[in-house]
């Protein structure tokens, strides 16, 4: 019966049908299932026949069973029939304990049910002992030490006497033991504490059994769906499954749909008002999409939740148990996270394709002096009469050498000079001659009557701006 249902040819399938052969039967053989037609034909080139009319003869055989079968009661038929679906039901299981994900489901749903007491519990703990030993809470922060201090220590005059280097490390031993000191809390009776410390012993058990319902579900994660523990982690893992109601559920579900699991209300929210779906769902919880930026995150969960949804196949209807795809998936999503997270640093070079090497950072920022010249509300006076003045202070103060600011007449005296030299050489021999002595460093020949006449045509314009200073001066 198993044979039959996995679609393989059994044993005794096998003796019959060659039997029917070796009386070289040239009919063709009715089949049920066209998995199994395959393989008959092949093992043993059987024509075989699978059609609606096959499968209606199946059902008017398998109704009249009792009355083709001579000498069976029908008592025994349906005890029979019975025993037989009990089997095969077993069987299936058996063939793939490890594939049982109702575990799961109920493991993660008592995970969740757990967190929520222990927080009503502790919350409840601490308000209660905080009438008379409101300082602890402050001091002690972690919860699960808290309560255990509380049931150790009981009244809080008992402080001083307890050792609490087990739960507590010196630094807030010493803490609380000078809180309790000088405590504003209330008194209250033996049975008041009695009652906080059962309590306490409460929230110690809880919390104890749920770390061992935690490695449980961690192994059974491990063992049921390890390419999507990679992926995402055993408790988002776990919720998705819960969230579909069964691994295989989950894997006949698109990535899209992965992707918002847990976020239907605001989906269906964001259809109705026209708005923005939402980004992620419970995926938002796995660690990938947790350590990335709040612009990435929305990019980070569609690639997550695409090659989830591979796992989730993989691991549903594959039959390894191996977590090698999750890995490599995961590998390729870390890479893939930090090309988007160094984008903004790198640019992109002349190609348009390749990125090319980011330059190294210099701050190129230039300094800006403050200009004083703006303050000044005296009106500016044009450079001629600035410089005017400055020739009209210089000959108050005495003579001056007629080097001062004669560069016009320079020049031209160096034209003339040109000229003369030209006019005068008449062949390049005299030149180099003439190169040759100011070279040896000999006195050179006085220029003559021109350079006469430009240095008293220089004193002339000196003696003609000066008269023109004094004449303002005595407006």
């Amino acid at each position: 019966a198993t044979a039959l249902v996995e679609g393989k040819l059994g044993k005794s399938l096998k003796k019959v049908l060659k039997k029917v052969v070796a009386k070289e039967a040239h009919e063709q053989l009715a089949i049920s299932d066209a998995k199994l037609g395959g393989v008959i034909k092949e093992k043993l080139d059987l024509s075989c026949v699978h059609s609606p009319a096959v499968a209606e003869l199946m059902r008017c055989i398998r109704a009249q069973m009792e009355g083709l079968i001579s000498g069976l009661p029908p008592r025994d038929f349906s005890a029979m029939s019975l025993g037989l679906a009990h089997s095969l039901s077993r069987y299936k299981l058996k063939f793939s304990p490890d594939k049982v994900d109702t575990m799961i489901v109920q493991a993660i749903s008592l995970l969740d049910d757990l967190d929520k007491e222990l927080n009503n519990y502790i919350m409840r703990c601490r308000e209660w002992y905080g009438w008379h030993f409101p300082e602890l809470g402050k001091v002690i922060t972690d919860n699960l030490a808290y309560c255990k201090t509380v049931r150790k220590v009981g009244d809080r005059t008992n402080v001083s006497s307890t050792d609490l280097s087990e739960i507590l490390p010196e630094e807030i031993e010493a803490e609380v033991k000078l809180a309790a000191e000088i405590s504003m809390g209330t008194e209250v009776s033996e049975q008041d504490i009695g009652n906080i410390r059962h309590l306490c012993d409460q929230v110690i058990e809880i919390s104890e059994y749920r770390a061992q319902l935690y490695d449980y579900l961690k192994n059974r994660m491990m063992a049921i769906a390890p390419n999507l523990t990679v992926m995402v982690g055993e408790l988002v893992g776990a919720r998705l499954i819960s969230h579909a109601g069964s691994l295989l559920n989950l894997a006949k579900h698109p990535a899209s749909t992965v992707q918002i699991l847990g976020a239907e209300k605001a989906l269906f929210r964001a259809l109705k008002t026209r708005k923005d779906t939402p980004k992620y769902g419970l995926i938002y919880h796995a660690s990938l999409v947790g350590q990335t930026t709040a612009k990435n995150k929305g990019k980070i969960s569609r690639m997550l939740a695409a090659k989830t949804a591979l796992a989730i196949r993989y691991d549903a209807l594959g039959e390894d148990t191996n977590a090698e795809m999750g890995v490599e998936n995961r590998a390729k999503l870390e890479a893939r996270l930090r090309q988007l997270e160094e984008k903004g640093i790198r640019r992109i070079s002349g190609t348009g394709k390749a990125m090319a090497k980011a330059d190294k950072y210099q701050h190129k920022s230039e300094v800006k002096m403050y200009d004083p010249s703006g303050d000044s509300t005296i009106p500016s006076t044009s450079k001629k009469r600035k410089f005017e003045e400055v020739e009209g202070e210089t000959s108050e103060q005495g003579p001056v050498t007629p080097v001062v600011k004669s560069k016009k007449p320079k020049k031209e005296s160096l034209t003339e000079e040109q000229e003369t030299e030209t006019a005068a050489a008449e062949t390049p021999k005299k030149k180099k001659k003439k190169k040759d002595k100011k070279a040896e460093g000999e006195p050179e020949e006085p220029k003559g009557e021109e350079e006469v006449a430009v240095s008293e045509s220089t004193e002339k314009k000196k003696k003609k701006k000066k008269k023109k200073v004094k004449e303002e001066e005595d407006e």
